[in-house]
């Protein structure tokens, strides 16, 4: 995320009002102006990058605060609510088990615990047949990293340790996940970086235009890595911070490969899984199967859980009472993630995402053409896409326009977050997934205002 502060003098903005939007008030709001500075009084500095909108409460795709304006959430909060805020299934959920009296239960058995760790078992693959449940996803990298290890191991001896990631990825905000992420931000905050944590390009088509398989091998050997010390490859099934996709020949290369040298395959489905990518898991657009899956975000619908799922032989490896956490299976969290799951697949979510998805991405598309001086590539699938700003011709970022272009959008009533990717030139696109077409084109057609704004200097 780019090393921008939005600024807490309210302006005036006009006025909008639509079946979607409604703003009325000087944004930021002048009775939210406290708020926000005890905020930042109190928060670590790290916190002062979101957008300066207090939310109050949040209904489908539509969030709003206390002073009468009404933003169209292009946010998901940031892809949290997948099956949309606050369904009123996921709340009587939550507010029943609530009731039941029942808050915590850490290392001791419960039947809701059991119920969702067998329906996601049940909804994966057949090779997946264990789910280990936990809170961020940040803790299943951080899972996924230590079962790839302990499995390369113990078939490869100790010098199998190395884990392979790729440039411009992000799996969480722990340190094992920053050490496997690629962004560069993150990596000038890390002193002691692990030798046995290697980054390859990844295969996007834009900053690596070589998106071959032999491509990954050569990066591997002009690193001196050779398969017999590599432990696991892990990736995002689409870099979170782009929405850039591999080709998914390059995936079924890479599972021959990793299958013929004893690696393990993680694919960080975090933001991805649960019908983000018009499918229900996204790595089904690659035609494989991974080792290892990692779940959050729209699990949980706004709660935080999260999951590990592999197979047997893989999630077994440790022995009882020595992989766990304080809040596997917190009681509220799985009855929210038993009750969002129970909504994209009966509401029929995933196919909506895959719908509505092509209509924003066939909307989004053009704009690249309109604005050639500002745009490099905009990416996507399903209901999630990224549109990355560039100085003209190059590939370089060009953050200071994606935060304008924020800004404006947020005085328009269009929620996005902060710009992320490289550089912080990348505007995420992400709705929930209950969201319809008209509601997608309003929300591409206030992007594509505030860009000609920007660019005008209006």
């Amino acid at each position: 995320m780019a090393d921008r502060v939005f600024p807490l003098e309210p302006r005036e903005v006009p006025p909008v009002e639509t079946k979607y939007r409604r703003i009325q008030t000087k944004i930021p709001v002048p009775e939210s102006i406290p708020i926000l500075e005890d905020l930042r009084t109190y928060e670590p500095r790290s916190m002062s990058g979101q957008p300066p909108v207090i939310w109050d409460h949040a209904e489908g795709v539509q969030v709003y605060d206390k002073w009468g304006n009404m933003w169209l959430d292009f946010s998901s909060g940031v892809l949290v609510t997948s099956a949309g805020h606050s369904h009123p299934k996921v709340v009587e959920a939550v507010t029943a088990q609530a009731n039941h009296h029942l808050l915590h239960n850490y290392c001791f058995p419960s039947e809701l615990r059991a119920r969702l760790a067998k329906r996601i078992v049940e909804l994966s693959p057949p090779q997946h047949a264990k789910c280990f449940l936990l809170t961020t996803g940040s803790e299943t990298t951080e899972c996924a990293i230590k079962l790839m290890r302990t499995h390369g191991i113990q078939v490869g001896g100790k010098q199998k340790n190395i884990i392979v990631s790729f440039e411009n990825a992000f799996h969480g905000r722990t340190m094992g996940a920053q050490m496997a992420g690629g962004l560069r931000s993150q990596k000038e905050w890390i002193v002691n970086l692990d030798p046995g944590m290697v980054q390859v390009p990844f295969p996007d088509g834009f900053r690596c235009p070589d998106t071959s398989f032999d491509f990954f091998l050569k990066s591997l050997e002009e690193k001196g890595v050779t398969p017999d010390r590599i432990a696991g490859v892990i990736s995002e099934t689409y870099q979170g911070v782009n929405a850039c996709f591999a080709p998914p020949e390059y995936f079924q290369q890479m599972r021959q490969w990793a299958d013929e040298h004893q690696i393990l395959i993680a694919l960080d489905e975090v933001q991805a899984g649960f019908g983000r990518c018009g499918t229900l898991f996204g790595y089904e657009h690659y035609g494989i199967v991974p080792d290892i899956v990692c779940l959050g975000k729209g699990l949980g619908d706004g709660l935080p859980v999260s999951a590990v799922v592999g197979s047997q032989q893989v999630m077994d490896q440790y022995p009882p009472g020595s992989m766990t956490s304080t809040h596997t299976g917190n009681p509220i969290c799985v009855a929210a993630a038993l009750a969002s799951i129970d909504v994209i697949i009966g509401e029929n979510l995933v196919e909506n995402a895959r719908v509505v998805g092509e209509v924003m991405l066939n909307a989004l598309l053009p704009l690249k053409d309109k604005y050639p001086q500002a745009i490099g590539i905009i990416q996507g699938k399903g209901l999630v896409a990224a549109v990355q700003f560039t100085h003209p011709g190059t590939t370089e970022p060009n953050p200071e326009l994606a935060f304008e272009v924020t800004r404006r959008c947020i005085e328009k009533g269009l929620m996005l977050f902060a710009p992320v990717g490289v550089g912080g030139c990348a505007i995420k696109l992400n709705p929930p997934l209950c969201i319809n077409e008209e509601a997608v084109l309003e929300g591409v057609a206030v992007l594509d205002e505030a860009i000609g704004e920007t660019l005008s200097g209006r």
